[in-house]
């Protein structure tokens, strides 16, 4: 199973976690089976490039994405491309991963824009 992680820099496991999914500089994709990593480099619109970040993981035969948070927007979209997303993730890749594994994070319900925290900041409910 490949599980796609947003990361901040260079990607891997040590690498920070994205808390913007579609301004990620790339995106982590580790296979479960295999413990394989691979790093894709995020060369979608909201960087500048083509295309939308979810079709990039779709590419890459993504079947669920590890983040902090996100709008209901691409919660839609990877749901409609059949990628389960996980949100409450924090720290590195590596701790996403390892949160995931033992049923720390959970998938979005609902998702409402906080008006206290400022616009695009979400609260996710259980």
């Amino acid at each position: 199973m490949k599980i796609a992680i947003p990361s901040t820099e260079k990607g891997g496991l040590d690498d920070d976690i994205e808390l913007h999914f579609g301004k990620a500089a790339t995106y982590t994709i580790y296979d479960s089976e295999t413990e394989e990593v691979e790093i894709i480099e995020n060369t979608s619109v909201h960087v500048g490039g083509k295309g939308l970040p979810h079709e990039l993981l779709v590419k890459n035969g993504v079947d669920i994405v590890l983040c902090s948070g996100v709008g209901q927007k691409i919660v839609d979209l990877l749901n409609k491309k059949d990628i389960d997303i996980f949100v409450g993730a924090d720290g590195t890749v590596q701790e996403a991963i390892n949160s995931w594994k033992a049923g720390d994070l959970y998938r979005p319900k609902s998702i409402n824009l906080s008006k206290d925290r400022g616009f695009g900041l979400t609260q996710h409910s259980l």
